[in-house]
């Protein structure tokens, strides 16, 4: 363990260095900073080792094209990530990558001086087996420019958190303006009505999450039907079981929802795609 390591200093990569947090110095130009023009992914690491990399790097692409934002190759994030988990002797942790526009006026007009790129990582604090969510009052637009894309623009879940959180639940639960079903502040939701188990479509405004997709592998490969369907808000407080899914919660069980609690909390289903997606992080680190 490097001497910055053990007395607590925080190394980050940016724009192809290795540094200390304190010597990180972001311009209060950059257009990140001043019109959330930027995207990012979240991704975990196991014993130091990065789990499904290569689909947050597509994700990461596909978000950057959208917003004309220049991404660094596969393997040069890659490498720098893992300077980054090395760098803070980080075993099991969270690890983000930001690209933002850069310098650039003050406005929301691009600038010129080429985007800035941010690693920075943390351990992972333990994830508790059930969630308690809330739905909130605002709605995702399933129509917006950014829909589907993992952009820093994250003042509506700022706002939905801390809603949810003053309700004692720990996730806040979006429809979108169709009055459907949509996603969580940081998750997709799935959940089991009739003995099916059904998630909403990306064409009702919901992120592409990478451990949404896996799960979808998992279920078709284990015979568990899933349809991915347009589901009425109120649908998720009625389910008999349902789960969230996100890179750092994986498979979460909601047992309630606006302080009404699921009749199974874990279900069979929640259960089994739980181990299975577990199974695959240990044999399978690039899924």
């Amino acid at each position: 363990m490097s001497s910055t390591v053990a007395a607590g200093i925080r190394q980050v990569w940016m724009n192809g260095e290795l540094r200390a947090e304190q010597e990180t110095c972001v311009s209060p130009f950059d257009h990140g900073l001043l019109t959330g023009d930027g995207v990012f992914e979240t991704m975990v690491c196991y014993e130091g080792r990065l789990f499904a990399f290569t689909r947050h790097w597509r994700r990461l692409e596909r978000s950057g094209a959208v917003l004309g934002l220049e991404i660094p190759g596969l393997e040069e994030l890659r490498a720098a990530s893992n300077e980054v988990l090395e760098g803070n002797g980080i075993g099991n942790g969270r690890l983000r990558i930001t690209v933002t526009g850069g310098p650039a006026p003050l406005g929301s007009e691009k600038g010129n001086a080429g985007c800035t790129v941010l690693i920075a990582a943390a351990p992972l604090n333990p994830v508790p087996r059930k969630a308690r969510v809330a739905v909130v009052p605002y709605r995702r637009n399933e129509h917006g420019a950014l829909t589907g894309h993992k952009t820093t623009s994250y003042g509506e879940n700022v706002v939905a958190l801390a809603y949810a959180k003053a309700r004692g639940a720990s996730e806040a639960i979006f429809g979108n303006t169709a009055g459907r079903l949509c996603e969580g502040t940081g998750s997709n939701v799935f959940l089991v009505s009739g003995g099916e188990l059904m998630t909403p479509p990306l064409s009702d405004g919901c992120l592409p999450g990478v451990t949404r997709s896996l799960l979808l592998e998992l279920s078709a490969r284990d015979g568990i039907g899933v349809r991915e369907e347009s589901l009425p808000l109120e649908a998720l407080a009625e389910a008999s079981e349902a789960f969230l899914a996100s890179t750092t919660r994986e498979v979460q069980a909601i047992e309630a929802v606006d302080g009404r609690a699921l009749a199974e909390a874990p279900g069979a289903i929640t259960q089994h795609l739980a181990h299975a997606f577990r199974a695959l992080a240990e044999s399978d680190l690039d899924p």
